[in-house]
Formats: C-alpha cells, sequence, structure tokens
C-alpha cells in the first residue's frame, strides 16, 4: 500500500486521539480547526479505515483507530529519537577545520560565524591563518588550508574563487577628527590630511593602486602598515586618516572611529571563497562555509 500521507498528518492523528476534541487538538499543534479536519480526513484516504466516529457531542476512536494509535505514537517516538540521536552525534563531533582568511575579514566578520559554528560543533576546533591575500591563496594551494576567504579572482588554475561580497573602501578618523561630521569625501580631499597607508605587500594596496593611478597624493602617508587590523590602530590611535575595506568595520557603530564614503571614485573589491579546483571539502568544512556563504547573503 502506498503511503500518501506524512508526518504532519500522524501528529494531527495523535492529537486528536490524545484530546477527543477537534478544537483542544487543533490548538495544541497550532494549526486552524478546517486544517486539523483535512489532515485526519487525508489520513483516513490514505489507509482506507476510519479512524473517528464524529458526532456533534464527541470524537471517538473506531476499532481501527484504537490498534493505530500505539503503533503511530511508538513511530513517532522513533523518528525523535533518531532525530536526537543524529543531533547528539553532530554536537560530539570532533576534529579541526583550517581557515585562511584576509585579516580585514577575520577581524570583525569571522568570530560571528565561528560563535556560530561552535553552538552546532563545540568539539570540533577551527584555526584561522590570518594572512595577506596571496598568503591566503598559497594556503589553500598548498593544503595548509582547508579554504580561504579572500578578495580579487582566481589567479592561478589550481584555485577556484566563489565570488561572495561587493564592498566599497571607505575612510575612517578618530571621533574627534574635523572630517567626522561629514558623510563622505573624494579621494582629492583624503590626500590633503595626514594618512596611514598600506605597504605593497599588501592586496589591498593593490587594488587601490590600481583604481587611483591618476591621483597623486599631495603628501606621502604617515606610515605604512602591512594589514589592515594595525592601520585601525594607527587610526585609532590619531596617527591619521585611513582608507580600508568596509568588511574590517564593524556593522554598528565604532566606539572610537567614524566611517566616511569615498568617491570620485567609489573603490570597490569583490570578497569570496577560495578553494583548490577539483577539492571537495569535509563534512565539517563544508558546514562552515554554508555559513559563511549564508552569512553573506542579503
Amino acid at each position: 500500500m502506498a503511503l500518501n500521507f506524512d508526518l504532519t498528518d500522524l501528529y494531527a492523528f495523535q492529537a486528536l486521539a490524545t484530546f477527543k476534541s477537534f478544537k483542544t487538538a487543533a490548538e495544541a499543534i497550532h494549526i486552524s480547526q478546517p486544517a486539523l479536519s483535512r489532515r485526519i480526513d487525508k489520513l483516513e484516504t490514505s489507509l482506507g479505515v476510519k479512524l473517528f466516529e464524529r458526532t456533534t457531542r464527541r470524537v471517538s476512536l473506531t476499532m481501527a483507530g484504537r490498534n493505530f494509535a500505539p503503533r503511530a505514537q511508538q513511530l513517532l517516538k522513533d523518528l525523535e529519537c533518531a532525530v536526537a540521536e543524529i543531533g547528539d552525534m553532530n554536537a560530539s563531533r570532533t576534529g579541526l577545520v583550517t581557515v585562511a582568511c584576509v585579516p580585514s575579514a577575520a577581524y570583525y566578520f569571522m568570530p560571528k560565524v565561528i560563535a556560530q559554528f561552535q553552538t552546532l560543533y563545540p568539539r570540533v576546533r577551527i584555526k584561522l591563518i590570518d594572512a595577506s591575500a596571496g598568503e591566503v591563496y598559497d594556503a589553500v594551494v598548498t593544503g595548509q588550508a582547508d579554504f580561504g576567504l579572500s578578495f580579487t579572482g582566481a589567479p592561478q588554475p589550481e584555485v577556484r574563487f566563489l565570488p561572495l561580497v561587493d564592498e566599497a573602501y571607505v575612510a575612517v578618523c578618530p571621533h574627534d577628527h574635523p572630517l567626522a561630521a561629514r558623510r563622505s569625501l573624494t579621494w582629492q580631499e583624503f590626500y590633503q590630511h595626514p594618512y596611514v597607508g598600506l605597504d605593497k605587500t599588501s592586496g589591498n594596496r593593490n587594488v587601490l593602486d590600481q583604481a587611483l593611478a591618476g591621483i597623486v597624493p599631495e603628501r606621502p602617508g604617515v606610515c605604512e602598515t602591512r594589514h589592515v587590523t594595525t592601520l585601525l590602530g594607527m587610526v585609532e590611535a590619531g596617527l591619521g586618516i585611513a582608507a580600508v575595506p568596509a568588511m574590517a568595520m564593524p556593522k554598528s557603530d565604532h566606539p572610537y572611529l567614524s566611517v566616511l564614503m569615498l568617491t570620485e571614485p567609489a573603490v570597490r573589491r569583490t570578497v569570496g571563497i577560495v578553494k583548490r579546483t577539483g577539492q571537495e571539502l569535509s563534512h565539517l568544512a563544508g558546514e562552515l562555509e554554508q555559513m559563511i556563504i549564508v552569512a553573506n547573503t542579503p
């Protein structure tokens, strides 16, 4: 006999068999009385028997219903136990997932994703290799990392790049800086103020140099750093303003820094997942990858 009913129909049957009232049973499983009636009709049609006797005053199980009730209850109990056991297996998984990640994404974005992952897999360790964009690609290609989170496209055939986020570069300054009251400024205006820059080993520096080839700064930077996170520390210390990817800043207000849009031109970069070509991730690495993708999905 084909089973043309589903779990919701069984839960409806169990509720009605327990409470002997359409109103109370419907409330117990949070559906309307007509919906409950349709599920019971569907189950009876599929089984080819009448499970309930209905009168204007009461609802009672037929003989077929009385025979079916303990079996349905046991079936639901076994299924719920099986689902619980699978959840326990997931929670007890152990292992290590290694992710190579550019520091601008590691600082504010990755901690939230890792915290979410740890609630599901508390015994799985995460190793985060915070490195430059080029080093992220190298870690993925050599197998040091399961996958990476970086920007720009894949520069070599051994690597796949899955774009996730297209983001702008923004200017940051201390809250007490003269620019803090503004919402935006041009790159020409940016370079009129003391600024902290990135050195030529930085992938972000390469993106900015290509996009701003026609703009000549009026003065050299106060100092240069290799990583965006260090750059932000310099700005917090009052050494100057800086241009950073939007992902490097929290989504809510920063306690010390103000963010301004940079225009003329608006410079953007694409952040995405980096994997070896033809690579199949482990289950745990795949779970973390999916959480990153979902977190970056509008």
